[in-house]
This record gives C-alpha cells, structure tokens and sequence, in this order.
C-alpha cells in the first residue's frame, strides 16, 4: 500500500469538477423530491390516496421500488429509489477509470516503476469510490433532516444510498481484475447492475422474494421513514467487504496489464463484403458500435415499455388537485395528467438517447486516445470518412432507439386505454421529435472532439446541466431565457401538446452546423499521440 494517499490525492485531482457534481446532484435529489411532494399532496388523506394507487401499479413499483407507507418521507424516499441504481453506476464508473483505464493507459506501470505498491492504485480507486458515495449518502440525509423529516429515516435512507454504491465499488474492483481492459470491465460490472436491477423490479413487482437476491432490494428493504430496518445493513457491509476482499486477492493473481479472462481471438481474415465484416472502415465501425446500439435501442425501449403500461393507471394515482395539474402542464405541455405524463415519459427518454449519442462519438475519441486511429488513417481512409463512420451512428442510431421508443410506449398505452389507433401516431411523433435536441448534443460532442479533444468528456457535463435546466429548473422556477439554454426546452410535448416546426428546423440546424464545424476542426488539427 506504499504511496497509497498520493495516489488518492492525483484520483480527487482529476475528479475535481466530475465528482462533486454528481454528488451534490445525487445528494440533494431528495430534498428535490421532498419540496415537490408536499406541495402536490399537502394533507393525510392526499398521501394515502397516493400511496393505494402506486400499491396497485406494478409497472412504477417495478421501475422505482416498494413502497411502505403514506407518510411524507416514506413517499420522498420511495420515488428517489432510482437513487439506489444511480449511485452504484457512478462508483461503477468512478473505480473503473481509476483502476483498469489506468493501467489500459500504461500509467499504472509508470507508477509501478516508483515507490508505489502494487495494492495502492486499487486501494486509492476504491477509497475515493466509496468515499464520494458516502458523501452523496450523508449529503441526502443532512438535507432531509434539515427539511425538518425525522433524523432515523433520514440516516437510513442515506445508509441505504451509500451502502448500495460500496457493495457495486467492490463489483466493479473485481470486475477490473477479470476483464482485459477497462470496456470489459465496465461492461461486466454494468451487466451485474442491470441483474441487480432486474432481479428487484421484477420481485416489487410480484410478491418481493426475488428482490432479496439483489443488493439494490437489500438497499430498499431498510425501509426509510416506515419501521426501519436497521440489520438489512448487515448482508450490504458484508457483500461489500467481499467483493473488495476477492478483488485484492484476485489482483495478486494475475499479469499487469492481463485480466483472469483472456481476450477471444477474432477471425484470422475478414469476410467479402457487407456491414458485418471487417473488410471496410464503415463496417469495423459497426463492429465496434452495434454492442451500446443494440444495449441502448432495448433499455429504452423496455423502459417505454414499462411506462407506458403505467399510463393509464396514473390518473388515479396522482389524483384530481389542481397544485397536480398545473405541475404535469409545466412538464408535459397538456392540462390532460396522462397526457402529460407520456410526454414527460417521452421526454426523459429522450434524454437517454441523447446520452447514447455522446458515447458513440466518444467512442471516436477513445479510438484516437488508444491510437488504432492513427493505424487506420495512416492507410487510403479519410479523417473526414472514419469521422463519419461514428457520427453515423450517433445520428441514426439515436433515430432508430426513438423509434423503438415511440412504439414501445405507444403500444402499451394505447392498449391501456383501449384507442390504440389514435394514440400511437401522438406518442410516436413525440418521440421521433425529440431527435434536434439529441442531435444537438452529439454536434456540441462533436465540437468539442474536433477543437478540445482533451475535453471531449465534457459533453456529459453538457448533458448534465440539460437534464437540471429541464427537470430541476422548472420546479424552482428559473427565468424563461435561462431554461431555453437546453435544447430539450424548445421540443414540442407530444402527446397533447402543440407542434412548433420553426423549433424543430432551428434546433436542426444547430446541430447541423455544430457537426460540420466540429468535423472541419478534426480535420485541420493534429491527431493526439
């Protein structure tokens, strides 16, 4: 563990901007919630009359959690249940570019060469893992204390929160020992979060045995705000404190720069012709893309899926006060609750395909980063033609999962409400139009590549500030000139709303233009070596 805190101190150093953003985010998520709930149910029987309809709506219990009780802080604590899912991610993430990417890098053995030990980079990565979501966990809970919510349900819903991410830091300190590189490993890591996350859905949304094989259940099941469960702490340190042991054990067992599972052997020759074979740059772009495209195009499809069987139900969940109404008009641009609601659906989703987008243009970034960029534009292939081999399926790609979207949602909601013929082209016309805006942020992603490569990274920060401007800064009221600054704000709310084509071509063409001058800047700089 020789040159642990230095270690720790260079991790902090680099997630100076990245980390304290996501955890005062993260964090204040449920103070968020906690304002808007006692505004829209301010009595007893408001709250229980809530708390009925989400006992008989498996599709929100499924996406968020169990719910225990009508009281206000069991209802706060219920809906930032995704809070349990977010927060392992970002220790997932946190570990991995701390850990794996660096030795991917080769920094990791230049550290090595000095009075390092070999234990001290993975110690540093978990260290500052689970430190940041113990912050966001103490952070959630000093909030809702001082909204004036009992301190135990307060302490154990940030329990729950900072517990949920130190069991999926060891995940992912493991996984690091396994994959050969840091795409493995986040995908391994990613794939035992979506397990988790499924094995919880599909046990709220039934009788909950299943959600006991889940640490995100674990997490759930100490009942913040309604009889807390303080033992259920007990498996969540205990998985913890596995995973991080076995990840140290494993890390003694293996090469540098190697993983326990070695790398498959591709083909030894390309195959003539067509998108799926190696023969061209457009079809080893595919090859390197058709993974996050497909994991993408069926996550928020499935979510469309769940959502849009909730529709229907939603009315009599959410109840008939105007404070109700007038809220879901702000986000949904409908007086109608489930009109709004769908939009609002439509729109979040819309948001992820926006992040589906960024990292297909990264992925030409890591590309360039790993220099295999420089291999294949040493040869006959264009700057301007391998560019565009990615940005094709930023643009289309996105095209394809809001289309997948629009009909997964509109199928289940129109089925729901027994008019699928008239509801199927609203909904997927909302989905469809919410592409300008996510082509906006793969130009602004673009930009960056071509003239900041080094910031590139930056676009999630961008997407980031869209996501508080449209979903944050219409609850606390910010100025109109302000919330325009997302593109997402211009998008018409379909369906209900009304259509603004003007919106539409103008948020086009910036992205238009964004693409085109990001890829002329590629074009005239140099490559990063």
């Amino acid at each position: 563990m020789t040159g642990i805190w230095g270690l720790v101190r260079l991790c902090i150093r680099r997630d100076r901007i990245v980390a304290p953003l996501w955890i005062l985010v993260v964090g204040l998520v449920p103070l968020l919630y906690a304002v808007s709930f006692e505004g829209l149910y301010p009595t007893a029987a408001d709250r229980q009359v809530f708390y009925e309809a989400t006992l008989r709506a498996p599709a929100e219990l499924a996406m968020v959690g169990p719910i225990f009780g009508s009281d206000l802080g069991a209802l706060v604590t219920w809906r930032a249940g995704l809070l349990l899912t977010l927060t392992p991610l970002a220790a997932i993430l946190t570990v991995i570019r701390h850990s794996r990417a660096e030795e991917d890098a080769g920094r990791t053995e230049l550290m090595g060469s000095t009075a390092v030990g070999r234990h001290a980079g993975l110690a540093a990565a978990l260290l500052v893992a689970v430190g940041a979501v113990s912050a966001t966990g103490v952070i959630a809970a000093v909030s809702l204390v001082a909204t004036g919510f009992a301190v135990a349900g307060s302490v154990a819903f940030g329990l729950a929160i900072g517990m949920s991410g130190a069991v999926f830091a060891g995940v992912a300190a493991v996984a690091a020992q396994i994959g050969s590189s840091a795409r493995l490993a986040r995908g391994y890591s990613l794939s035992v979060l979506a397990a988790a996350f499924a094995l919880r859905a599909v046990g709220d949304a039934g009788s909950g045995t299943l959600s006991w094989f889940s640490p995100i259940g674990w997490a759930a099941q100490i009942r913040p705000f309604a009889g807390e469960r303080w033992w259920v702490a007990a498996p969540l340190l205990v998985a913890a404190a596995s995973t991080i042991a076995v990840s140290f054990a494993l890390a003694g067992a293996r090469d540098l720069g190697g993983g326990l599972v070695a790398d498959r052997l591709g083909p030894a020759g390309a195959s003539p012709g067509g998108v799926f074979s190696l023969s061209g740059v457009f079809s080893l772009a595919w090859r390197q893309q058709r993974g996050p495209l497909i994991a993408w195009t069926v996550g928020l499809g499935l979510f469309g899926l769940v959502l849009g069987s909730a529709a229907d139900g939603v009315s009599g969940q959410l109840g008939e006060s105007q404070a109700i109404t007038d809220a879901l008009a702000r986000f949904g641009g409908t007086s109608s609750i489930t009109a709004s609601f769908v939009a609002t659906v439509i729109g979040i989703l819309g948001i992820g395909a926006a992040a589906y987008a960024i990292s297909a243009v990264l992925r030409a970034h890591t590309e360039e980063e790993s220099l295999r960029a420089e291999s294949i534009l040493a040869g006959s292939v264009g700057r301007i033609r391998w560019l565009s081999t990615h940005l094709l399926y930023a643009l289309v790609g996105s095209a394809v999962a809001m289309l997948v979207v629009g009909f997964a949602t509109g199928i289940t909601y129109g089925l729901g409400v027994g008019d699928l013929g008239s509801v199927l082209p609203g909904v997927l016309g909302g989905a469809l139009s919410q592409l300008p805006a996510v082509w906006v942020l793969a130009g602004v992603t673009v930009l960056l590549f071509g003239a900041i490569p080094r910031w590139t990274s930056a676009a999630w920060a961008v997407l980031a500030a869209c996501v508080l401007l449209g979903q944050v800064g219409t609850v606390i009221g910010l100025p109109q000139p302000v919330l325009d600054l997302s593109p997402f704000t211009h998008l018409p709310h379909l369906p209900g709303g009304q259509v603004s084509v003007t919106s539409l071509v103008w948020l086009t063409a910036v992205a238009l233009v964004a693409l085109t001058a990001g890829t002329s800047m590629f074009r005239q700089r140099d490559l990063r070596g």
